[in-house]
């Protein structure tokens, strides 16, 4: 118990244990209805950095906080495990700190594949408390089913053909039955998403991704 409790003070495991706590008295104010569950959630996917983050590492259909606390939880795990079975034996001195940076990366690195796929097997039951069927669906695949008028079609999660998903019109771009499409805008007025072509939000990370590498390119000084 000892070896356990000084592991857990050492860095880089007291990271995973301070942010383990603020999670633990978080959900504990969720369960007492004094924060609410959508705490990172935002209406868009657009310039929300954490949001597009996390739908890109697969979080996509659950809650951020929900999302967030596996991945701590798991990489807080790890790095507790690489601390009892290596870095507790070695004596690293000043290294502990770049050590410490490292075990930090490569615990996040390793948890987010295991995280993303607990929430993914969890979206199915939890998408049928409403709580969890609102903004937490950005990201989301849905397969259109048909357009109910001029402003609105209906839709269905990928993988769940009881799911229902309202989709909003918009000028010149109005869901089709058949179409593979992405949430990106939740427009809470109307219980509604705003969507695109799955293959259009693809293409379009694509692009973000070079102008970004071709920035820090240019940042670092290697224009020519």
């Amino acid at each position: 118990m000892q070896s356990l409790v000084s592991a857990l003070l050492q860095f880089p495991t007291i990271v995973f244990t301070f942010l383990l706590a603020l999670i633990a008295l978080y959900w504990l104010l969720v369960l007492i209805r004094l924060a609410p569950l959508e705490l990172f959630e935002r209406d868009s996917l657009r310039d929300d950095h954490m949001a597009s983050t996390l739908v890109s590492l697969g979080f996509a259909g659950v809650p951020a906080t929900l999302a967030l606390s596996f991945l701590v939880l798991f990489a807080g795990a790890i790095s507790l495990a690489i601390e009892l079975l290596a870095l507790r034996w070695l004596s690293l001195g000043m290294l502990r700190v770049p050590v410490g940076v490292l075990v930090l990366w490569i615990s996040f690195a390793v948890a987010s594949p295991i995280a993303a796929a607990v929430c993914h097997s969890l979206q199915r039951a939890l998408h049928r408390y409403q709580p969890f069927n609102r903004r937490c669906l950005l990201g989301a695949t849905v397969v259109v089913s048909k357009r109910q008028n001029d402003e609105y079609a209906s839709a269905q999660l990928e993988n769940e053909s009881s799911s229902a998903v309202k989709l909003h019109c918009k000028a010149g771009d109005c869901p089709q039955a058949g179409e593979r499409r992405v949430l990106v805008k939740y427009l809470a007025n109307e219980g509604a998403y705003r969507s695109v072509l799955e293959q259009q939000y693809l293409d379009t990370r694509v692009r973000v991704n070079k102008l970004r590498l071709h920035r820090k390119h240019h940042s670092n000084g290697y224009s020519t």
